[in-house]
């Protein structure tokens, strides 16, 4: 029996995938296709899987000896079988269709699924300009980008583990045309936490995985672009695509970043691969994530582009006073309400409320020293930040000459 040892020593018997891709030997590179084929007990293995494709899990006898998930005596005669088992199941018969002719294992270590798709995309790609003997487009490039980001949004957005798996088994054909393989181990995991507290890190896994550079000399830049290029500052209401970008942005409002499948391709914000592979969740990415769910709130049925360089919510505070001839004192506890956040949730709230007003009286907000403040905000490593804000905004509201931008 083999086993396989875990990160902190733990040791566990090896998973099927896990297994036959020991078993395979050295890679298809350093061998022949002929000498580079599984056992004839793992392509028995195999075929049973693919049986399994649609089948009730449990019900396959072939697949019965492949499991690791034992099932104890109360689970065999439950009504429902553990989510552990039932996703190591869609797992298997995903694999089993993913190595059907891979002349190497279709088992990848490290491979997400978010990394796959970033793979294909990029194939996908090459293979078109290719077959069209010219360079691609930047029109071009989007239509095949589009083509996989729709697949993977798919399955992000399933809404239980048997519409998950069935978008993955469509996606899975296309992965091993392209012979890229994909870490059955993290799928099963994944796959295990589908819908539990920790659905958020899996979306957020693979959408940050997706959307990460292709070359390591371009790990500091997300897309291309450097810090500085925020979704907002390159906003042109224009194009035609803007409507359906800004409702896409404010399907974020009061979501956790990383969970929204239609934003991801949005975020700017720069993280190293360790950090993207386990979908962690940084203030940078919560605060930008905040940032653009209030810039779609904000930009909505405006030709004129909200964000608005160096205008603080202080000085758009006292420009909306201006502009309204309004309730100062309404406007200062409102302000004041918004200055007293606790922490970078509450101000993200308090912004919300004050956006509609600002909207409605055509006054635009710096959308990047909002992405910084609420980057700050309640920060330990910065605890002077929120101080230094407070009283910069209310200065900002309090001036007597402020000049309309």
């Amino acid at each position: 029996m083999k086993t396989t040892r875990t990160a902190t020593g733990r040791t566990y018997r090896a998973y099927f995938w896990e297994e036959i891709t020991s078993e395979w030997g050295a890679s298809a590179e350093q061998r022949s296709a002929a000498q580079s084929r599984p056992a004839v007990g793992v392509e028995r293995g195999l075929r049973a899987l693919r049986d399994g494709l649609g089948r009730e899990p449990g019900t396959v006898a072939g697949m019965r000896y492949l499991h690791r998930v034992e099932l104890t005596d109360a689970a065999r005669s439950s009504d429902v079988l553990p989510r552990a088992y039932l996703a190591e199941h869609a797992a298997l018969t995903l694999f089993g269709l993913h190595q059907s002719g891979m002349a190497r294992p279709a088992h990848r270590p490290g491979v997400g699924l978010g990394t796959a798709c970033r793979a294909l995309r990029a194939q996908l790609a090459a293979d078109a300009a290719a077959g069209s003997g010219r360079r691609l487009t930047l029109a071009d490039e989007h239509r095949v980008a589009a083509a996989v980001t729709r697949r993977l949004t798919a399955a992000a957005t399933a809404l239980d583990l048997d519409e998950l798996v069935h978008h993955l088994r469509g996606l899975v054909p296309l992965l091993r045309q392209a012979d890229i393989g994909l870490d059955y181990t993290r799928l099963h995991r994944d796959l295990c936490d589908w819908l539990t507290p920790h659905h958020g890190r899996v979306l957020r896994a693979w959408g940050l995985q997706y959307t990460a550079p292709l070359t390591p000399e371009g790990e500091a830049q997300v897309l291309g672009r450097d810090a500085e290029g925020w979704y907002w500052a390159g906003f042109d209401p224009k194009r035609a695509e803007a409507g359906a970008e800004l409702a896409a942005a404010r399907s974020g409002l009061g979501r956790e970043a990383g969970t929204v499948p239609a934003l991801w391709t949005f975020y700017r914000t720069r993280m190293g691969s360790e950090l993207r592979t386990k979908g962690a969740l940084t203030r940078d990415l919560s605060a930008e994530h905040a940032a653009l769910s209030l810039f779609g709130l904000h930009q909505q049925g405006r030709s004129k582009v909200m964000h608005a360089p160096g205008v603080s919510p202080g000085t758009a505070c006292r420009l909306l006073l201006a502009r309204n001839d309004g309730d100062r004192t309404a406007l200062e506890n409102r302000l004041g309400a918004l200055l007293t956040s606790l922490d970078s949730d509450e101000l993200a709230h308090q912004l919300r409320s004050l956006v509609p007003l600002l909207r409605q009286a055509d006054i635009g907000l710096d959308y990047t020293l909002v992405r910084r403040a609420l980057r700050d905000w309640d920060d330990p490593k910065r605890p002077q930040a929120q101080s230094r804000l407070r009283s910069g905004w209310d200065r900002d509201f309090r001036r007597e000459a402020v000049q309309q931008p």
